[in-house]
């Protein structure tokens, strides 16, 4: 064998060595970022009842800040003109778990059945290899289809040592329901997943909603603010039609003092009729009280005390506008008060995610099932197609993929989530499913964006608070809706021109080409979404049959 041949064995040879011995040290190391965007996301899908835009201080909100809530819109993407499809509690939940509009998925209003037999996006990301959970309000339904771990609020639930309908049984958990609800979804993420699968979490919060109690040191810490008055308190709706004129959801008249600001019922006994010819509800203030231990009761009577003191010696002195004031300012310290929990709780679950290492791989959204009126037109409560209540918060956070800090105006809906969820998952959504994936906006590749209306429909009357049923279509430049149960009116704004829609244009010779294009394209809306005045006829006559 020649010297050269010897050499070539000898350097083979030390090579081999060499790759043995560093195969003996083999590391596996963490994935870097690029290679952990590749993953399918998580998705952590966050959403409140009845969460205002007006009390997101990323919104601009003057009442409140939400430097939690902010903090996904500083990372992520605000949505400006995010909205509902029926603004009413199960009726926006039930969209958003098929991707479909009431009409179609059978829940319309809060009473009607939900169809069982349509799927939804949590089953299929089940079948899909996704680990499932759901932790807080749903509002329908004792059994969420497609969720492997789920502890979920009876109804609408309670906020002080709340019930929860579980896989194991019901239950009762002691504490205040905004944290007993962070405590469960962070449980679930630190202790009870598996690691090796990627998830889809429904963290969904009770608060907001109507009667507001707050936790007793957020009760008594806002109990002493003072906030500004919204422009349109005192509205008087004269260029309006008869649905704003006649609804019930009025601070002054339909308020309730027990119920909704905190006067205890044995205080208005002793007053008297404070409220000639409405009913308080009967013991509707010892609903969420009621259910407080005596160590609980003790921490909200003094703020209690003095709520009620102030009434007893002011009340019977005070004009009709200083009563709307006072109810203004007795009914934003519960509602922020309860919404300053919610961002806390939200604070508590982001840096979990933090912490944890999985912020970089999942999504993160914050909405509300709609919006609210926080006093804007004399009003709280929801339903209507004007903006307070058709408006709602939404907030997508994903590293790496959506540009921190950015804000799109587009008109968007909670008819979109289903799709857009499915498609950062990789998953194909269902051919049936009615939305558009935001994908394109979230991405930044808008030309791939085509959408310039959306269509709205409310069903529920008569019942509370007295909101006829209306249709309509909205773009970032006017709204056209029509009345359609026990009237037959229309009403168009000029969204722009006009942002607290205080000026019906619908009869403006000005606008006559307005109405005409905006008509034939509800027509349009009407065929592509598969709603029609056979269908409201049905459900009309379904409604009545019921009552």
């Amino acid at each position: 064998m020649s010297k050269k041949n010897k050499l070539r064995i000898s350097l083979t040879f030390l090579l081999l060595i060499i790759v043995f011995a560093s195969c003996q040290n083999v590391k596996v190391e963490e994935p870097n970022k690029k290679q952990a965007s590749s993953k399918r996301p998580n998705i952590l899908f966050i959403m409140s009842d009845d969460h205002a835009y007006q009390a997101i201080s990323a919104y601009g909100s003057q009442l409140i800040k939400t430097p939690n809530i902010d903090r996904l819109a500083d990372e992520g993407m605000l949505f400006s003109n995010a909205c509902v499809s029926n603004s009413i509690c199960a009726p926006s939940r039930a969209t958003i778990l098929t991707g479909k509009h009431t009409h179609i998925n059978g829940k319309i209003d809060n009473r009607m059945p939900f169809d069982t037999t349509q799927v939804t996006f949590p089953q299929i990301f089940q079948k899909n290899g996704y680990e499932t959970a759901m932790f807080g309000k749903l509002h329908f339904g004792n059994n969420p289809k497609g969720v492997d771990e789920f502890m979920i609020l009876p109804g609408q639930g309670h906020y002080i040592n709340p019930d929860f309908i579980t896989k194991k049984g019901d239950t009762t958990i002691q504490g205040y329901v905004t944290d007993i609800i962070t405590d469960l979804t962070i449980n679930w993420l630190k202790k009870d997943r598996d690691p090796d699968k990627p998830f889809m979490m429904m963290y969904l919060h009770k608060a907001p909603h109507r009667p507001w109690w707050p936790s007793p040191e957020k009760f008594k810490e806002f109990s002493t603010k003072t906030f500004p008055e919204p422009t349109t308190l005192f509205d008087d709706y004269k260029n309006r039609g008869t649905a704003a004129k006649t609804a019930e959801m009025n601070l002054l008249y339909h308020m309730m003092y027990s119920h909704d600001s905190k006067i205890r019922p044995e205080t208005l006994a002793e007053m008297g009729n404070v409220r000639p010819n409405v009913k308080e509800y009967k013991n509707s203030f010892y609903g969420p009280y009621g259910r407080a231990d005596a160590k609980q009761k003790a921490q909200y009577e003094p703020v209690l005390d003095s709520i009620n003191n102030f009434f007893k010696k002011n009340w019977p002195n005070m004009t009709d506008e200083e009563k709307m004031k006072w109810k203004y300012q007795r009914y934003m310290q519960d509602y922020l008060a309860c919404i300053s929990s919610v961002d806390d709780n939200v604070g508590r679950v982001l840096d979990y995610l933090e912490k944890s290492g999985l912020a970089e791989n999942t999504i993160v959204v914050y909405t509300s099932d709609q919006g609210f009126y926080l006093g804007e037109h004399g009003w709280f409560d929801k339903r209507f197609i004007y903006d307070e209540s058709f408006k709602t918060p939404l907030i997508v956070r994903w590293p790496n993929n959506i540009k921190p800090g950015s804000v799109e105006n587009e008109m968007v809906q909670n008819l979109d989530f289903a799709q857009t969820f499915l498609e950062a998952a990789g998953i194909e959504s269902p051919g049936d499913m009615q939305g558009e994936s935001l994908m394109p906006l979230l991405l930044g590749e808008k030309g791939k964006w085509d959408r310039d209306a959306v269509y709205y429909h409310y069903y529920e009357y008569p019942s509370v608070h007295m909101v006829k049923r209306h249709y309509g279509i909205v773009t970032k430049e006017f709204k056209l809706f029509h009345f359609y149960y026990d009237v037959d009116e229309w009403e168009l704004y000029d969204r722009l021109k006009d942002p607290n829609e205080m000026n019906n244009v619908y009869n403006d010779p000005a606008y006559a080409s307005t109405v005409n294009k905006l008509k034939k394209e509800l027509k349009e809306l009407r065929v592509k979404y598969k709603d029609s005045p056979e269908l409201d006829k049905k459900y009309i006559n379904i409604y009545n049959n019921k009552k």
